[in-house]
């Protein structure tokens, strides 16, 4: 059996600026959990919490030979550089489009079945009736059926333009209806 390396904190950094793999092995196995740790009371999600401790790594891998040892300890130089990434985690467009962007858990699908409303009960269909020929078959296509405007373009024959300035002018409308 392979008796376990110790490293002075040191001898462990010379190591890790000379990109020795035994050093950074040894640094993973000893700081990773309290790392993990740090990262996990920010990020709410667990499965990504080793996706970003992975990250922290490759990060103190490449950034080592900025490690200056005069400005504080090792582990203090890591633990900011795994907070700063979790936080930038947190703030970046891809975390904020993930979380919404979630899967629907049947839980969710069935409370969304609960609580949706039917346009006939609200009288909307009937104030869409309300309106011109060529702004209602527009909005039937649009907002009822779900056909998109260049959908309604190809189905109506009618330029992209017109269905654009005719749906925006029968959603005027509608507002002035509802408002009264």
């Amino acid at each position: 059996m392979k008796a376990l390396q110790r490293y002075s904190e040191e001898q462990l950094v010379i190591l890790l600026k000379q990109h020795e793999q035994a050093a950074f092995s040894y640094l993973y196995d000893n700081y990773s959990a309290s790392l993990y740790g740090a990262i996990s009371g920010i990020i709410p999600d667990p499965d990504a919490t080793p996706d970003i401790l992975q990250e922290v790594f490759v990060k103190i891998w490449k950034q080592i030979g900025a490690y200056d040892e005069s400005r504080g300890r090792l582990f203090t130089w890591m633990l900011t550089i795994a907070r700063n990434t979790a936080i930038d985690t947190l703030r970046s467009k891809n975390w904020k489009n993930n979380r919404k962007n979630n899967e629907l858990t049947e839980d969710m699908i069935s409370l969304a079945g609960s609580t949706l409303t039917n346009t006939d009960t609200i009288g909307l269909r009937k104030i869409v009736h309300s309106l011109k020929q060529e702004y209602r078959v527009l909005v039937e296509l649009s907002y009822f059926e779900g056909y998109t405007q260049e959908d309604i373009s190809n189905k109506l024959g009618i330029p992209l333009g017109t269905v654009k300035t005719r749906l925006r002018k029968a959603l005027s409308e509608l507002s002035m209806m509802i408002k009264i």
